[in-house]
């Protein structure tokens, strides 16, 4: 029986549910990430480590949410603070104590977070790090990475997938304002930058590669880019709504001695709730302060109808809260994901590189010559459809999600048996 004959046969229910989809939504979706062939499952409920459909299948899960459910699905103290607050409403559209208390925790993990402003998505984060930079430097251009990715703004949309040549969607102007450079290569990032150094506003950059293949920046490439930002009076903002609260209580940056002007922030801060973090400096947060100003001295940075929400910010503060009383769950999920790149790696003999850092780890299956990946290109080389087909029969033959061609983020319901039953 085949792997899609197989899925078929255990997910009716879901398949009539989605045809309805279907008619209903773009796709079938509402993230374009989240279809896959022949249809995805749908999830009726979720708990600890795993995904249960309305077929009733489990699933051990390694997308998590996006990668942001850290503690689990429906961690006890995140629901029952949830529950709680409820109980009072979820939302007020006024300002409120419990965005107090998570920006409290935030500014003293994250040392660049002298202010914060909160939106809903991560999107909108690096949408408003962005016209910030320009609007600070006076600037235009903004460099970001080959395969770097920052959301759906227009800003941003540009080089995402291979090839890094082609415009990534219609209807986007003043694509000639955003330039890519090449990931952990110093000498052909500078070159670049130099060519745009008179008016380039700032460069954007994730410390390591989610979405183009879960590569890890090397801390000499970013501190290289930092200096001559920094020489050439442009901002240095890090994304870290991947990275931020993932490997150790607060972000990445400090631990490679880096020193960004903005940093952006999501996923694990919201604790399964919708949020965005902008945070930075005080000199260069202060321009998104309207009161007294022209509108040509502001930064028009808004938020939204549902930033700073009481139930995200309260999520986001009761998680935030248990990683930092609880230090140990760093030590073991990272722990976790060192032993699933080191037992991939062994249990496909040499046909996959198996690229990650701490929790999170992709399984690379190898073409073309490659012997390393240190960058979206070498990745975008390897067999894009054997991860596919590899993830897809986990689902279809041994319970396991992943999005297919995504990678795996481990969480703090995870165990070494289910990562040995993943490398089966």
């Amino acid at each position: 029986m085949s792997h899609i004959t197989e899925y078929k046969k255990k997910t009716k229910n879901s398949a009539k549910i989605f045809s309805k989809s279907l008619k209903l939504h773009v796709n079938g979706v509402s993230h374009n990430i989240r279809y896959y062939e022949p249809y995805p499952f749908v999830v009726k409920s979720s708990s600890g480590k795993n995904l249960r459909d309305v077929d009733d299948n489990k699933y051990t899960d390694y997308w998590m949410g996006h990668w942001s459910l850290i503690l689990g699905h429906g961690q006890k103290d995140v629901k029952d603070s949830l529950r709680k607050q409820i109980e009072k409403s979820w939302m007020y559209g006024t300002v409120n104590e419990q965005t107090v208390k998570l920006s409290e925790l935030i500014s003293k993990a994250v040392p660049v977070a002298e202010k914060i402003r909160y939106v809903t998505s991560g999107t909108e984060a690096t949408m408003y790090a962005v016209r910030l930079a320009r609007s600070v430097t006076g600037k235009k251009i903004i460099a970001k990475i080959d395969g770097g990715w920052h959301g759906y703004t227009s800003d941003l949309l540009k080089s995402v997938n291979w090839p890094f040549t082609e415009s990534e969607s219609s209807g986007i102007v003043n694509e000639e304002k955003i330039v890519s450079i090449p990931y952990n290569d110093l000498e052909g990032s500078l070159k670049i930058l130099k060519k745009y150094a008179k008016d380039l506003a700032g460069v954007i950059i994730e410390p390591v590669l989610g979405g183009a293949g879960c590569i890890p920046a090397t801390a000499d490439y970013l501190k290289g880019i930092q200096e001559f930002i920094h020489k050439n009076k442009s901002l240095f903002i890090l994304d870290e709504i991947v990275t931020g609260f993932r490997f150790r209580y607060g972000c990445l940056y400090p631990t490679m001695k880096l020193d960004p002007d903005i940093v952006t922030l999501g996923k694990i801060v919201g604790g399964g709730m919708a949020i965005g973090v902008m945070c930075g400096k005080k000199e260069i947060m202060e321009y998104a302060d309207t009161t007294g100003k022209k509108k040509s001295e502001r930064s028009y940075v808004g938020g939204g109808t549902f930033s700073a929400n009481p139930t995200s910010m309260t999520t986001g503060y009761a998680t935030l809260s248990v990683l930092k009383n609880n230090s140990p769950i760093y030590s073991k999920i990272n722990d976790l994901g060192e032993y699933a790149r080191k037992e991939l790696t062994k249990s496909f003999d040499g046909k996959v590189i198996v690229t990650g850092k701490g929790s999170l780890f992709m399984t690379h299956f190898v073409k073309n010559g490659i012997l390393e990946i240190t960058n979206a290109t070498q990745a975008s080389m390897c067999d894009v459809t054997a991860l596919h087909e590899y993830h897809f029969k986990m689902i279809a033959q041994d319970g396991i999600f992943f999005l297919p061609g995504k990678l795996g983020a481990i969480s703090n319901a995870h165990t070494k048996a289910d990562i040995k039953k993943m490398v089966g």
